[in-house]
């Protein structure tokens, strides 16, 4: 699967830098192009020469070199790359990567770079388990990067745990792992729904709910990710659609989600409804605002139609159909009544009331149920990853070629 990718290298300076060389071997023998980005500490433990020679390409180091491309060189390397790989990922680079620092060579290089990067950690168990270092391991993989957990075991200085740089056979095995899932949709459509919509009451005020949109935004990344043709229905939301994304529709109401869903639905593979879609609407819509005159203010609201039920009824051989239920009570009950009155393939279960799980959070504790009964219960986690489980739990097995 790294036949003729191009993957930049970070070297950054810890003693694990010397497993680096390896790993730059073993990507050239899976037949990946390799270059390398050092720091100037890094070349303290391995010299520019050894890369060198093991990549076969010149070794970039000093911000103020000479331009040896055709654009200023973070430019031209990030542009370059197919995939980045920080191996050793030091506490110092994991703090810059993390708030945007730019000042060498490879920091800078990160700021440019919009191909997949991937961190491999490599440190003092004290410093691995320090809470500065998982904050930023948890901003950078809620941005969507990709962390290799070191190893645990006994450490250049002497101590033992976690933080010794994953080996180098299991680096470039995440490496491979990736570019595989990345032709796994290939040419599969995959809809995806997200963010909450809103009903409006008069020209400025409307009825709406908390969701950020954030899971299903995960969700048509990682579909992005894995190579699929992904629509991305959206609700009003913060976010910025994925890279990479070749069809994104915003809609308000739960009336344009609805045609815009099922104009897509028919031909999409897979259908993931991750949208908070508001279950009623005013009937009466003002032209004007409406002044405050009374005490109470009384608006009569009607149902809005079931887009996931007339999906389910309208399913075709073949196709997955997959909903979300947020609930704050008697969640498994609600979620197998979902799953059988609304013929779904699978629905993913979260209650909203546990620390870290549903709307305007980075992380989701959910438990992704099967029609036949099967529950994957998963830790809190990302919602990133998240994603990635969902993919790995409702995907037919013909899709993971």
């Amino acid at each position: 699967m790294l036949q003729g990718k191009k993957i930049l290298l970070g070297v950054t300076g810890g003693i694990a830098a010397y497993k680096a060389v390896e790993v730059v071997s073993r990507l050239r023998k899976a037949g990946a192009e390799v270059r390398v980005v050092m720091t100037k500490e890094a070349t303290e433990f391995v010299t520019e020469l050894t890369f060198r020679e093991i990549s076969g390409n010149p070794v970039t180091v000093d911000m103020w070199a000479p331009v040896q491309h055709w654009n200023v060189a973070h430019i031209s390397l990030a542009e370059w790359a197919d995939a980045v790989l920080i191996a050793p990922a030091t506490a110092n680079i994991l703090a810059k990567a993390a708030l945007g620092v730019a000042d060498d060579m490879l920091a800078t290089t990160l700021l440019a770079v919009t191909s997949p990067v991937f961190f491999a950690p490599a440190m003092n168990c004290n410093m691995y388990t320090h809470p500065a270092v998982q904050e930023n391991l948890e901003k950078l993989a809620a941005r969507g990067a990709h962390i290799i957990p070191p190893g645990t075991g006994k450490l250049a200085c002497g101590a033992e745990g976690p933080g010794r740089l994953a080996e180098p056979a299991d680096i470039v095995a995440t490496m491979e792992k990736f570019f595989k899932s990345g032709a796994q949709l290939s040419g599969v459509k995959v809809l995806v729904t997200a963010a909450g919509t809103i009903e409006p009451i008069d020209p400025v005020r409307y009825i709406g709910n908390r969701s950020s949109g954030r899971m299903g935004y995960a969700l048509a990344e990682e579909a992005v990710a894995r190579g699929a043709e992904v629509v991305l229905v959206s609700g009003p939301s913060a976010l910025t659609p994925p890279a990479g994304l070749k069809n994104f529709i915003s809609v308000e109401t739960a009336k344009e989600m609805r045609e815009a869903v099922l104009r897509e639905a028919e031909t999409s593979r897979v259908i993931i409804k991750a949208a908070a879609v508001a279950d009623y609407h005013p009937k009466t819509v003002s032209d004007q605002k409406i002044k405050k005159n009374d005490e109470e203010l009384s608006i009569i609201l009607e149902k809005n139609p079931d887009i996931l039920k007339e999906l389910g009824q309208k399913k075709q051989p073949g196709q997955i159909l997959v909903g979300f239920a947020a609930e704050t009570q008697n969640l498994m009950q609600y979620a197998k009544e979902k799953i059988s009155k609304k013929n779904l393939d699978f629905i993913v279960a979260n209650d909203v009331t546990k620390p870290g799980a549903g709307f305007n959070t980075a992380t989701n504790l959910v438990k992704i149920v099967s029609r036949d009964g099967g529950v994957e219960e998963l830790p809190l986690m990302d919602k990133r990853e998240v994603a990635k489980r969902i993919f790995d739990c409702v995907l037919p097995d013909e899709l993971k070629k």
